[in-house]
């Protein structure tokens, strides 16, 4: 045979190793470390497949047949539907008043420096959340709409729900020293956000 022959005769593209007659990849060696040519475990390669046909199943489910328990959107008016009843259901125990006297604003004060003024700032100018005294309002100003959005938040603007930590009370208390804020035009008054809304009280 040739020297030219010798040279087209395919090689190894690996190497056995003389003592632990591992199977080592030829030409791969750095820093004195040898890269096994080991065939992948059966059960890697059946989860590997597994992951494909679910992401099958998934993407046809989801973008195919539109599966409910799959959208997101769904939920969040499931969950949302949800809140809006157990609002209506506390809105027919409690009667939903202003409240005017010097205790209720006071104690309303208090929750609101306490808890409130870490988004909204002690003058009610606005910091993450909104300015709270001028005439733009994101979510209206009725009596009813700000105790709903004491009570059950408004998630995807970072506000959470005080149902749990303040009692009804507690939420028109502080919905009252609310009140009392609009028009006091602070300095440094968060710009307006929302739409402007005339102003019930």
């Amino acid at each position: 045979m040739t020297e030219e022959s010798k040279n087209k005769i395919p090689q190894k593209d690996y190497e056995i190793d003389t003592l632990t007659n591992d199977r080592l990849i030829a030409d791969h060696e750095y820093d004195g470390i040898r890269e096994l040519d080991n065939d992948l475990p059966p059960w890697w390669k059946w989860l590997f497949y597994i992951c494909i046909v679910f992401g099958i199943v998934y993407m046809v489910r989801f973008w195919g047949f539109n599966s409910e328990d799959l959208i997101q959107e769904a939920e969040y008016q499931a969950q949302m539907a949800e809140a809006e009843a157990n609002r209506s259901v506390e809105s027919k125990t409690f009667e939903i008043v202003l409240l005017t006297d010097a205790e209720s604003l006071a104690n309303g004060k208090a929750t609101w420096e306490s808890i409130c003024s870490a988004c909204h700032l002690v003058n009610g100018a606005g910091i993450v959340g909104p300015n709270m005294t001028d005439d733009y309002w994101i979510h209206g100003n009725t009596l009813e709409g700000m105790f709903g959005i004491v009570s059950d938040g408004i998630l995807e603007k970072g506000m959470i729900s005080y149902k749990d930590q303040l009692s009804p009370n507690q939420r028109l208390e502080v919905i009252a020293y609310i009140i009392g804020l609009h028009g006091t035009n602070p300095e440094n008054g968060k710009a307006p956000e929302g739409e402007i809304h005339e102003w019930p009280y």
